[in-house]
């Protein structure tokens, strides 16, 4: 069993530590370290957990440290812990910074200690039904909406929901990003709120994002379009659809929808379908699998290597939206 320590009982700790309590099998749950009393008090009375008064000693306590604090204390708190040979979670964006993932990445290479980022939708259970059926996509669109709610506007829309659209992508698109452009406006706060954002690949695919945190409702989709099929997932009702085209080899049912592609030309048809998925809880599943991997010594599924690429791309877009923005500006 692996002793583990939290940091930060905030909204999202609060879950973590929840379910680190569940995860008996795997983890010990020595205790937590937050500064904020209010959070602490939480922890103390509602779950019955130790309370550290520092970040060395809760790091000395433990084999693994769970790191659930704002982005601009995870490398100071993560390159710590490695240091000291401990395994690592961090939330996303992995860092602030693409020199601290950098950092990040060759630390734990040197520590040879397991660290996984918290891309928490690889572990939805609509996408990773999905996942088989998703070959070569050339055409990608996400669409990922927010009503707007003040405690997300410190962190730029891009860090906050953008980026679990372009993990989802960076993993499903086996070739690298040759070209981004971006641009956003800002209407509430002091970055943009709604942001579009366009990758190309060097294969030749095109992934259009957008990513919004002023919407009259929520909205968390995407689409995949590859040869002859056509992929759509639900990532917040937790539903996915599989539209298929094949090749017509019999005579078609009454019911079957074909098309004819001309003269000379097999016909096909278009066969839909919807992958049984089965309720999974993905926090909990993406800190069960993180324990796997260190006691197996396998690579955890979303690597320190998937968050620095994904961190990456997130900030070429905010500098791309930091020059249309300049832009704009010049033009008005």
């Amino acid at each position: 069993m692996l002793k583990i320590g939290l940091f930060g009982l905030g909204h999202l700790g609060k879950i973590h530590a929840k379910l680190l309590l569940e995860l008996s099998d795997y983890y010990e749950f020595v205790g937590f370290y937050d500064p904020n009393d209010t959070n602490a008090a939480f922890g103390i009375d509602q779950l019955g957990l130790n309370r550290f008064d520092s970040v060395n000693e809760l790091i000395e306590a433990v084999d693994v440290i769970d790191i659930v604090t704002p982005t601009v204390s995870h490398f100071e708190i993560a390159s710590l812990a490695i240091r000291r040979s401990k395994h690592v979670f961090i939330e996303k964006p992995i860092t602030q910074t693409n020199e601290e993932a950098t950092k990040l990445r060759l630390l734990s290479a040197e520590a040879a200690v397991k660290v996984q980022i918290g891309h928490v939708e690889r572990f939805n259970p609509a996408f990773k039904n999905a996942l088989p059926f998703i070959h070569n996509p050339m055409f990608i669109e996400t669409h990922r909406l927010a009503q707007y709610n003040p405690r997300g506007t410190d962190v730029p829309v891009v860090l906050d929901l953008m980026i679990h659209d372009l993990d989802i992508i960076l993993s499903t698109v086996k070739s690298k990003v040759k070209r981004i452009s971006a641009s956003g406006v800002a209407i509430v706060s002091e970055t943009p709120d709604i942001t579009n954002a366009r990758l190309e690949f060097e294969n030749g695919c095109v992934a259009n994002l957008t990513a919004s945190r002023i919407s009259l409702k929520n909205m968390r989709k995407s689409r995949f379009f590859q040869r002859d099929a056509y992929i759509s997932i639900d990532f917040l009702t937790k539903e996915s659809e599989v539209v298929k085209m094949t090749t017509l080899t019999d005579e078609p049912d009454p019911f079957d929808i074909v098309f004819d592609l001309g003269e000379g030309k097999q016909k096909k048809k278009i066969e839909i379908f919807k992958p049984e998925i089965l309720p999974t809880n993905a926090i909990k599943e993406e800190l069960e699998t993180f324990a796997q991997s260190i006691l197996t010594n396998s690579k955890p599924i979303v690597s320190i290597e998937d968050g620095e690429y994904a961190l990456n791309i997130a900030l070429q877009i905010m500098e791309k939206l930091k020059l249309t923005g300049n832009l704009i500006q010049e033009n008005i």
